[in-house]
């Protein structure tokens, strides 16, 4: 029998450890979004399972996977179980070329930057698969938000990807972040701040977080496109939703905020302080700012971050090139 190629084995140990790792993280999250938006609210938040209420995710995620899987008549079978796996197992590969340090990465790739954006792009099949195929008004409504916002939400999102891209000269993660120097002064934010905000701002509406959950408004379509999932076909759509905040936060931290660098402590520790403070911001946004109209929503993006980006874009590439000829 032939042996197991080494980099084959590197990558299915490194989505195992991805796995157990989102599971932890959707963990941690639930406890701080319930905790900060109990303290925004004025109340304590989760507090009678464990010190401060740290065991009630745990105690609702082992609830959530004990109830039964529901599947509502006249929905598709195939379609209606394929689109929560959809939306999480792609995300999974997201996290493989992440740089968290110096030289750990799981899958080192000269295009990590290109197959994060492509791999995203299956989130958008997720939420129309889960919609159309649940026969329910709310859902297909809430599908046919969710594939208009995060449509228009990728081009901006990309431009300003690419503005950085043209900085460093690479598509390679670890590559920019070795770019960048130890200081604030020398991240990428400080010669990049429009692409920064466009890229903060376009991740709300690429992850569905409030200000920008259309998609799923309680308060019109019950719960959008995943309103007839229970169990873990709710849960995966869950986990999916933290996940890919921690991509976007991760890579804004590697493009803009110096990924692993910083003085005194180790480059982990960095990236990881890095990534939870962006998140938290996430929290803090979604619990503060009411939501958007969805017309609203198509022209924030339409009306201002397209033509910022394009702008953004066509000065970096100029003097990127004025550069060269200096």
């Amino acid at each position: 029998m032939n042996a197991i190629p080494a980099e084959l084995l590197h990558i299915v140990i490194g989505l195992v450890a991805v796995a157990a790792s989102v599971g932890l993280i959707g963990l941690v999250m639930v406890w701080v979004e319930r905790k900060v938006a109990g303290h925004i609210q004025r109340r304590p938040g989760p507090f009678e399972v464990g010190p401060s209420g740290v065991l009630q995710p745990l105690c609702d995620a082992l609830k959530l996977v004990g109830k039964q899987l529901f599947m509502p008549l006249g929905a598709d079978p195939i379609l209606f179980w394929l689109a929560p796996v959809l939306a999480f197992l792609p995300v999974l590969l997201l996290f493989l070329p992440l740089p968290v340090g110096d030289g750990l990465q799981a899958l080192d790739v000269n295009l990590g930057l290109l197959l994060i954006l492509a791999f995203s792009g299956l989130a958008v099949l997720s939420v129309l698969l889960a919609g159309w195929a649940s026969n329910n008004k709310y859902g297909l409504l809430g599908a046919a938000r969710g594939v208009a916002q995060s449509v228009a939400y990728e081009i901006p999102l990309l431009l300003s990807v690419l503005s950085v891209s043209f900085v460093a000269g690479s598509l390679n993660l670890a590559t920019v972040v070795e770019g960048q120097g130890t200081w604030p002064w020398n991240w990428n934010i400080m010669t990049q701040p429009l692409a920064f905000l466009i890229y903060f701002v376009s991740a709300f509406g690429e992850t569905n977080r409030a200000p920008f959950d259309l998609p799923e408004a309680e308060s019109e379509l019950t719960a959008g496109f995943h309103t007839e999932y229970s169990g873990m076909g709710f849960g995966l759509f869950f986990l999916a939703e933290y996940a890919n905040m921690v991509v976007v936060c991760a890579v804004a931290t590697a493009l803009f905020l110096g990924g692993w660098h910083g003085p005194v402590l180790p480059g982990p520790v960095w990236f990881v302080l890095k990534v939870s403070s962006l998140m938290l911001l996430m929290v803090f946004a979604r619990w503060t700012f009411p939501r958007v109209r969805f017309d609203q929503l198509l022209n924030i993006n339409w009306k201002w971050l397209l033509p910022l980006a394009v702008a953004n874009l066509l000065l970096t590439a100029f003097f990127v090139k004025l550069a060269q000829f200096a």
